[in-house]
């Protein structure tokens, strides 16, 4: 999966989607000015793909959270941080939000939302979770994330819990270091993993694995590169079938240790199916290079390929088939419909947290 600069379809966007076969593109705000033009986007993209030959659609994704992770702004609803579903408490409620992020999503050409946080906010001086979470119990979190993963996915827009196995006891940003999280396995499974069984129970379509060190599970890679937390736990104790996302490999949690076609290599080898490497085309075209000669000289086999493979197309033929373009006229007028704002305000005031965009922390 990759991302690229600018509200159009970059050369090296369109390069990539031909040449290299990617399948799999992320928005973010610097690509981002309204409705209509993401719209229009979408649609270039799915035809450079088109004309390349690719047999299913573009995943094309987003992270729209509400509160301070927010790629799309007004015109789209302004929704508060899930904390405010938290202390409420209903499961109609986040299962409503759901529904109306995946109709603005799905609107525009994007259907893949990044959401819902499934991490569970027991430190309070985590500076990346905090409010994004639902709050510090697990049962809620689990309990509201999956009602917001069922209404998501019944509009047809993929979700994707994370940060498995759990992001919200760390006292780092792994967008800035590398956390390490010194919890016994028993505490983890009770705490940090249990939203995460009630994801699999909804059938969450995808999982993102966190870019922490989780010494008693795996004393030397973090849980997005580990053999063990990936395949062992996620997959086998957890029967997780979906497809299973890193986070950004270009966060420093990741590319201060290692070179993109390195930490591909090891997130495909742990079972992961797609790897993000959002930022620079030289990282995007290094991770797929250092993939390629990992299977070419065996170090993944092709059968771990053909298995991955197999989960993005049954995923892709799910919720992106039958494919139908956008349309740019129907993009702007979902996007912040009377019942989505209304929507919001209800939750952002029974759950005292206020709606603003940009988010600031005052």
């Amino acid at each position: 999966m990759i991302g690229f600069h600018g509200l159009e379809a970059s050369p090296d966007v369109k390069t990539m989607i031909r040449e290299f076969g990617v399948g799999h593109l992320i928005l973010f705000a610097r690509n981002v000015a309204g409705p209509e033009q993401v719209a229009d986007l979408n649609r270039e993209l799915q035809q450079v793909a088109r004309d390349a030959g690719h047999g299913v659609p573009l995943l094309i994704a987003v992270d729209q959270e509400g509160g301070r992770v927010a790629r799309m702004g007004p015109p789209w609803t302004v929704w508060p941080p899930l904390r405010a579903l938290g202390r409420i408490g209903s499961e109609d409620l986040a299962r409503r939000m759901g529904a109306a992020l995946a109709a603005e999503c799905a609107a525009a050409g994007i259907r893949c939302d990044f959401a819902p946080i499934m991490d569970v906010d027991t430190n309070s001086r985590n500076p990346i979770i905090g409010n994004r979470s639902f709050g510090d119990d697990p049962d809620l979190v689990g309990r509201l994330g999956a009602a917001m993963i069922e209404g998501m996915q019944k509009g047809k827009v993929v979700a994707s819990a994370k940060h498995f196995p759990g992001h919200g006891d760390t006292d780092l940003d792994s967008h800035l270091a590398l956390p390490v999280v010194e919890h016994s396995r028993s505490r983890l499974e009770d705490v940090e993993m249990r939203p995460f069984r009630r994801a699999v129970a909804a059938d969450v379509a995808t999982i993102m694995m966190a870019h922490v060190l989780y010494p008693e599970l795996d004393a030397e890679l973090p849980a997005s590169l580990s053999v063990t937390v990936v395949r062992d736990i996620l997959r086998e104790d957890l029967k997780y079938e979906g497809v299973v996302f890193t986070d950004d490999l270009e966060m420093k949690a990741v590319a201060d240790r290692w070179t993109p076609d390195r930490s591909a290599v090891l997130a495909m080898a742990a079972d992961c199916d797609i790897v993000p490497v959002c930022q620079s085309h030289d990282a995007q075209v290094n991770a797929l290079e250092g993939a390629v000669r990992a299977v070419e000289a065996g170090e993944v086999s092709f059968k771990m390929m053909d298995r991955s493979l197999g989960r993005i197309r049954r995923m892709k033929e799910r919720y992106l088939l039958p494919y139908q373009d956008p349309d740019p006229r129907q993009a702007r007028r979902v996007a912040g419909t009377p019942e989505s704002v209304a929507l919001a305000e209800e939750i952002a005031e029974r759950g005292g947290e206020p709606i603003r965009f940009p988010w600031t922390a005052d």
